[in-house]
């Protein structure tokens, strides 16, 4: 091997412009997915980098947000003791309880009378997954809802599918 430091300067040189034009394309295509408050000014590539920050901090405080408003909404509010009544407040998370018997598949939701959307989300996991909704029926004693939904699982869903769909409605209630 020849060690000629001319070749090697150029070879540097190169390998070094390779990486600003890298890095370049890079922060151009980190800029384009910003939004941008400013003016269509030129922005200096610090400022770039400080707008990505705070554009990735503020989704991640929007994200946490709807995730809280998620579980508002969804009922999953964690019980807190008022000061004033020491009573406990917010409601109780759904319950599920399902039972296979053969190609049959009972589903029992309790839910308070706020989480009548729980029901159908329950009967739309269980089309999606090519059970065959036989019977559904509810009762209301005082806040409390108690759903049963009877469903007939066939072909390939009948054995391991059965287990799947159980996994997947106590992962959608819990």
């Amino acid at each position: 091997m020849e060690s000629n430091p001319s070749s090697s300067r150029t070879d540097r040189k190169t390998i070094e412009r390779n990486r600003r034009n890298h890095m370049k394309s890079l922060y151009s295509k980190l800029n384009s997915l910003v939004p941008h408050q400013t003016s269509r000014e030129a922005i200096t590539l610090p400022d770039q980098l400080d707008e990505a920050a705070n554009y990735i901090k503020r989704l991640q405080e929007k994200l946490e947000k709807m995730k809280e408003r998620k579980d508002n909404l969804m009922g999953f509010e964690r019980p807190s003791t008022s000061p004033n009544s020491g009573a406990m407040v917010g409601l109780k998370p759904p319950q599920i309880d399902i039972h296979e018997k053969g190609s049959a598949l009972e589903v029992v939701l309790i839910t308070g009378v706020d989480f009548q959307f729980m029901f159908n989300e329950t009967i739309r996991v269980l089309h999606e997954e090519g059970a065959e909704i036989v019977n559904a029926s509810f009762s209301v004693v005082d806040d409390t809802v108690f759903h049963t939904i009877h469903a007939q699982v066939e072909g390939p869903v009948l054995g391991h599918g059965a287990a799947r769909i159980s996994e997947r409605l106590k992962k959608f209630v819990f």
